[in-house]
């Protein structure tokens, strides 16, 4: 049995599939906007301080690549 979480991701992932490319990159970047905004909004911080936050735990736990190890 299918769960309406699963019907509204296959929904989602197939709209964005059916986006063209710029499309898709403008989604995301106001996708990381709406977050900025979010986390600023919900721990009294400026969005700048939420941004650098955000960037800093996407970096969180990863490895360098290769070419920068040497």
């Amino acid at each position: 049995m299918r769960s309406v979480a699963d019907q509204l991701r296959e929904e989602s992932l197939r709209s964005v599939l059916a986006m063209d490319p710029y499309a898709r990159i403008e989604l995301a970047l106001r996708l990381g906007d709406e977050d900025a905004k979010l986390l600023a909004a919900a721990r009294a911080i400026p969005e700048l301080d939420a941004r650098r936050e955000l960037a800093g735990r996407r970096q969180a736990g990863r490895r360098p690549s290769l070419s920068k190890q040497r």
